[in-house]
């Protein structure tokens, strides 16, 4: 085992939470025995390369330090190459920390819990979700919900929250279903008419909507879960059971498991742990043990 380590930060994270995380995990793994170097990027694109440049250099680890964003893009530089991932939980929805177990907005835990591993068992496989050259650690959204993001990304104003709840409210007024042709791995391709369908290699997306509630991180399958078509009350109704995992037994509900999934509709666009992937169709397969996570 290398001694070096890569702290990969966000300082904007959680409202700067990720610029101070930064240096009380820093601080708990030079206690510990490690070489900690940090690495930041004036942009996404910029910070990538950055983390790839150090996973090509053969640090340790690379550390995401931030929110699901960060762990996105850490995602991009570690999967399949062999070095394990760390998370210390500083943004604002932190849904792949949960997800796994991991502290969240403790930064000195989260540390010792990764050097910890780092001097054991060197970290757990856990699965990833692929489509084309990008990996997904939680959720990819499509339907009603990426419909919101696709809004609340063209709004200037409000900030944070508020603008993503007004984009919900306005995407509530127009709410229809949509045609899906869906395959799940080698089956049949089918019709489906749904609100919104999400694929789940994790639990939660959108800070703490457990979507697809029961999706394991090292079962090597997705979990799928389909909303059908509804009336606005009937999904304002659903809605709040999604915090708790209880809507999966909403009638209008359906969940399927799969290790692959391809979805076509018509003026819909994917996301992936928050992030835009494009518009659909996509096709998007369950890696087992795609990365190394430290500190579950």
């Amino acid at each position: 085992m290398t001694c070096d380590i890569t702290l990969f930060v966000n300082p904007t994270a959680g409202r700067g939470r990720g610029a101070r995380a930064a240096q009380p995990a820093a601080r708990v793994l030079r206690d510990a025995g490690f070489r900690v170097r940090t690495v930041l990027g004036a942009d996404a694109p910029d910070a990538l390369r950055r983390a790839r440049a150090a996973v090509a250099d053969g640090t340790g680890a690379l550390v995401a330090v931030g929110g699901d964003g960060m762990v996105s893009l850490a995602l991009q530089a570690v999967a399949g190459t062999g070095t394990p991932l760390g998370v210390v939980a500083a943004g604002t929805g932190n849904d792949f920390a949960r997800t796994a177990g991991l502290p969240v907005r403790d930064p000195a835990a989260a540390a010792r819990a990764i050097a910890g591993s780092l001097k054991g068992d060197g970290g757990r496989p856990v699965d990833l979700g692929r489509v084309g050259d990008l990996w997904f650690g939680t959720v990819l959204a499509s339907g009603f919900d990426s419909r919101v993001n696709d809004r609340g990304n063209r709004m200037r104003w409000p900030g944070g929250r508020l603008r993503y709840d007004l984009a919900m409210v306005a995407e509530l007024a127009g709410l229809r279903p949509f045609r899906y042709r869906m395959r799940l791995d080698d089956g049949p391709e089918r019709e489906v008419e749904a609100t919104l369908i999400a694929v789940g290699n994790g639990a939660a997306y959108g800070g703490g909507m457990r979507i697809c509630a029961d999706a394991r991180l090292d079962d090597g399958l997705f979990d799928i879960t389909v909303v059908g078509p509804c009336a606005r009350t009937t999904l304002l109704t659903v809605f709040p059971r999604v915090y708790r995992g209880s809507h999966l037994d909403h009638p209008v509900v359906t969940t399927h498991r799969a290790a692959s999934i391809s979805l076509a509709a018509e003026d819909l666009t994917a996301y992936a742990d928050g992030e835009r992937i494009g518009p659909l169709p996509v096709t998007a397969r369950a890696v087992p043990g795609a990365v190394r996570l430290l500190g579950g």
